[in-house]
């Protein structure tokens, strides 16, 4: 039973720590180590610089589709060839129902502040990753993201021009084949995405980020090309 909460802690928090575990549970700190262990060799979790993460076959036992669970299983692995070319933080982005989900995540020491949490959900409709994901959602989806972005706005004027930029901005992306954000859902953040296809289907995106003041005017234009011959390659591998 204590392993089994251990286990629930891990898939529920995204991304723990060993004495973050121990102090929630109330469990001794090595015997909370020697859970995380056999959770560890079971691949139902599993071990990122020093904290817990949930693993590829937890990803399958919780009815998630083949390719998602091969997606959780090659790609901490692959952001991190990614970060390590660019120097940069690298997600994965998942889309679930009307809401985005960070799958994976490699960041630099350097850029952790601007980094998000696994499992973390995030609006579809902002940030370069969620909205690559809304560009090829269900038109159900997309209709959901406009009235939630029109919600608060302060008149029927607003709520208009809101709509049409977002309807805009997916028409761009859809043409384009990438999105770019700025401090939309983490202050100083600069992002770009791109979609991740298998079989012609969209299924995650990838976001390359770095911090806006250590972020040079053409950076972005630069990232491009690395980054949608990265999404290439990662819907090559998970095809195979």
């Amino acid at each position: 039973m204590r392993g089994l909460r251990v286990l629930t802690h891990v898939a529920e928090g995204g991304e723990v720590s060993a004495q973050d575990v121990s102090e929630e549970l109330g469990l001794p700190l090595s015997t909370t180590y020697r859970y995380l262990k056999t959770l560890t060799d079971f691949d139902l979790i599993e071990k990122q610089h020093g904290r817990f993460v949930p693993g590829w076959r937890l990803s399958a036992w919780s009815g998630q589709d083949i390719t998602r669970t091969r997606l959780v299983e090659v790609g901490h692995s692959f952001l991190q060839g990614l970060t390590n070319r660019t120097g940069k933080v690298s997600v994965l982005t998942v889309r679930t129902g009307h809401n985005a989900v960070c799958l994976r995540q490699v960041s630099p020491s350097a850029d952790t502040d601007i980094s998000f949490r696994i499992n973390q959900v995030l609006p579809i409709y902002r940030g370069a990753g969620q909205r690559v994901l809304l560009a090829y959602a269900p038109p159900a989806v997309i209709e959901g993201a406009l009235r939630a972005v029109s919600a608060d706005a302060a008149d029927e004027k607003e709520a208009l021009a809101r709509r049409q930029h977002l309807i805009a901005d997916l028409k761009d992306i859809r043409a384009r084949g990438i999105a770019v954000s700025h401090g939309e859902l983490i202050d100083n953040a600069v992002a770009v995405a791109a979609p991740v296809r298998v079989g012609g289907e969209v299924i995650c995106s990838l976001a390359v980020a770095g911090r806006a003041d250590r972020v040079p005017a053409n950076l972005v234009k630069s990232l491009t090309p690395v980054l949608t011959s990265a999404a290439a390659e990662l819907g090559v591998e998970l095809s195979a």
